[in-house]
């Protein structure tokens, strides 16, 4: 935890020199500011029922069963840690503001017309350019909020809570496929974890939490199509192969999220699925391409608005190693703890779980080499850190509660502390 400290040192000596890093509260972008809600009741009997019961039913429970329980719990306790604001401040309000995606919603009438003209309305020198999260992301993220509004699901209150609804359900899909690679017990005694993820102060509300499902899905859709045999095993790697795909549309950095997708299928080694993957994936780029939106022009008009950003401004000398100090706030001192035993004693995941935790901090460390990942790595990285709590399941059982504890105190002391953005 010495990274967090001396980030934030260092952070306000340079807002104190007068840099413009534009973080309120170095290293997150959040406001200090201690404050109470209706979420402060909820969250820790939330909490306190995961801790107490959670690791004993993860061993117990039917598995169809414990995965339903894994996904309530996680979106209580992602709403409950959003309500500490307030229902409007944490949920309605979240994703309504200027620079965020329901603020474009209302100028589309033609979807397909929007797609054709996307990239003509990314930088901010156009007479009609996109706000600054349509613009700085593919089309497929903004499709999904207009999808939204055309089934009259509209405004902030419905978009926040499905993003913590699909958000939250990243933990049984990163269960799915600890189950697919490395076996039932490895993955029940993960999801303890995945529930309380500190990073659960991000899920909700941000549209990062739902990238970061999406992943986890496609992932483990493919990784259940790879190793089950028959025919039939094609139908969810196709499928999943289809959600890696889309996951390109909904951010630029989730190509990163290839490098999961390489370890699986070295991981499971049967490459017949993986023709299905590819097939999937090379639909959704297809489908994208012929409506008017090509990936790569789209990737350069974004790094020229990057360019010309509040990133600008940002030390690269600083934010390479505060970048890392932001993402801890996400994943919290278990999974440090477990990724600093598992980089000792190598074999305590087993070979497939290694991996995806491996190929997670790799796509971690190629965004924050990039220089394209300065601040909001918090949220950003999200689809990353869920992997990473994967490390958890080499902590010892005689420790568990222990460091969930550890993990529920963090999250409700950055949602009690500070205003986060999102």
């Amino acid at each position: 935890m010495c990274v967090v400290a001396a980030a934030m040192v260092v952070g306000w000596q340079l807002k104190h020199d007068s840099v413009a890093i534009f973080l309120p509260f170095p290293p997150l972008v959040a406001s200090w500011l201690p404050h109470v809600g209706p979420g402060t009741v909820f969250a820790p009997v939330v909490a306190a029922v995961c801790v107490l019961y959670g690791p004993t039913f993860a061993t117990r429970a039917r598995w169809p069963v414990l995965l339903a329980a894994a996904w309530g719990m996680s979106v209580a306790w992602t709403t409950s840690l959003a309500l500490v604001d307030g229902f409007h401040t944490g949920i309605a309000g979240r994703l309504t503001t200027y620079p965020e995606y329901l603020h474009d919603v209302p100028l589309v009438g033609d979807i397909s017309a929007m797609l054709r003209d996307f990239t003509g309305h990314i930088l901010v020198d156009q007479p009609r350019h996109w706000t600054v999260h349509v613009g700085a992301h593919p089309p497929g993220a903004f499709l999904v909020f207009l999808g939204l509004d055309r089934i009259g699901l509209s405004g902030g209150a419905a978009a926040g809570m499905f993003c913590v609804l699909v958000g939250a359900s990243a933990c049984v899909a990163v269960a799915v496929t600890l189950r697919a690679l490395s076996g039932e017990t490895l993955a029940r005694t993960v999801l303890p974890f995945g529930v309380l993820f500190p990073g659960a102060v991000w899920v909700g509300v941000s549209a990062d939490g739902l990238f970061a499902a999406v992943l986890a899905w496609g992932l483990a859709l493919f990784v259940v199509g790879a190793t089950n045999r028959g025919v039939w095993a094609a139908v969810p790697a196709l499928c999943g192969g289809m959600l890696l795909g889309y996951t390109l549309y909904l951010s630029y950095g989730l190509v990163l999220g290839g490098l999961l997708a390489v370890a699986a299928v070295v991981a499971t080694r049967r490459w017949w699925p993986t023709l299905f993957g590819v097939l999937g994936a090379g639909l959704v780029v297809a489908a994208f391409t012929a409506a008017g939106f090509w990936w790569f022009t789209g990737f350069e008009l974004t790094k020229t608005l990057y360019a010309g950003s509040v990133a600008r401004t940002r030390p690269y000398s600083y934010f390479v190693w505060a970048n890392i100090a932001a993402l801890l706030f996400a994943l919290g001192p278990a999974t440090v703890a477990g990724l600093r035993r598992l980089a000792v004693t190598r074999r305590a995941l087993g070979w497939g779980a290694g991996l995806l935790v491996a190929a997670a901090l790799v796509a971690v460390l190629a965004a924050d080499v990039s220089g394209l990942s300065k601040a909001e790595v918090e949220r950003i990285w999200l689809p990353f850190a869920v992997w990473m709590v994967v490390a958890c399941g080499s902590l010892p059982r005689a420790q568990h509660r222990g460091w969930l504890i550890a993990q529920v105190v963090l999250a409700l002391l950055v949602n009690h502390l500070v205003l986060t953005v999102w």
